[in-house]
């Protein structure tokens, strides 16, 4: 009988659980409104992890692994959280926690655009700006698990104050920032806009684009991989109308042999790439 993990996902605005077994078959998915505090997330997973061999767990944040610690602002506040000693007082099978990006890269390269590649860039376009990096087939959390904030890539010498507590890729390409450039409530509202003709809104959106090749292309120079997997909420809604643009731009910027021999490709699994790299990271620590 094939091995099964319990995965969850824990996001700003909600939790997803499922079960997944070796093969990546998902089986009792779910989702739950997201809990503001660390107690009650742990709760929520708690009572599901009869009958698994492990529980892997991704965090919208920072996750330092030397201390079991998670900064995490979307969901538990500013300070950081003992959240691997939570679980493990509630849980009784091995638990792996890691940052949502890295789920991410680990979903697609084992299921998704990247299927079999060793050297990945997962880039999650939503609320936020995140990557997560893959590299001859390792995870790159960096000294402190911060790798990967690449929304606060330097993009523009002009600086803005609005880029205080983002970041200049973020703060120009992020959902947030395309719907503060419209005026509109989120960034749903622009892009259904842009589908409807009006050439403002599209202006807003290739904006953003443009910033996004730039930080793709950074990337693409520094990394040197295989493919890069753009995926997250605005790319999901709105990936038929930013991609092209930014696969147009992107070898303005970066170096030329490693843009030409990089692909640059849609998420292929969606919103289950973090519940199946959280499996990915719980059944490669048993």
């Amino acid at each position: 009988m094939p091995k099964t993990v319990l995965a969850v996902d824990f996001g700003g605005t909600k939790t997803a659980i499922a079960r997944v077994d070796e093969h990546g078959a998902m089986r009792n998915r779910r989702t739950l409104p997201a809990a503001h505090a660390l107690e009650e997330s742990v709760s929520q997973i708690a009572g599901s992890c009869d009958d698994v061999a492990a529980v892997g767990v991704i965090v919208p944040g920072i996750y330092t692994p030397a201390t079991g610690m998670a900064w995490c602002p979307n969901l538990w506040g500013a300070d950081e959280v003992p959240l691997l000693r939570a679980l493990k007082e509630r849980v009784d099978v091995p638990v792996v926690v890691d940052a949502d990006r890295c789920g991410y890269v680990l979903g697609e390269a084992w299921l998704g655009a990247a299927r079999g590649l060793r050297h990945v860039v997962f880039v999650a376009i939503g609320t936020g700006i995140g990557v997560g990096i893959l590299s001859d087939g390792i995870v790159v959390r960096g000294a402190g698990g911060i790798a990967g904030a690449a929304g606060w890539f330097a993009l523009d010498p002009a600086w803005s104050p609005a880029w205080r507590d983002t970041g200049c890729w973020e703060g120009e390409s992020a959902g947030p920032a395309v719907a503060r450039r419209f005026g509109a409530p989120d960034a749903q509202t622009v892009v259904a806009a842009a589908r409807s003709g009006d050439r403002a809104a599209l202006d807003v959106l290739h904006r953003a684009a443009s910033y996004t090749a730039m930080g793709i292309a950074n990337l693409i120079s520094a990394l040197n991989p295989d493919v890069v997997v753009v995926g997250g909420g605005l790319m999901l809604g709105a990936g038929d109308l930013l991609l092209e643009r930014i696969r147009t731009e992107v070898p303005r910027w970066a170096q030329p042999i490693a843009a030409a021999r990089c692909r640059i490709e849609l998420t292929q699994l969606g919103e289950a790439a973090g519940l199946l790299g959280a499996a990915r990271l719980a059944l490669d620590g048993v």
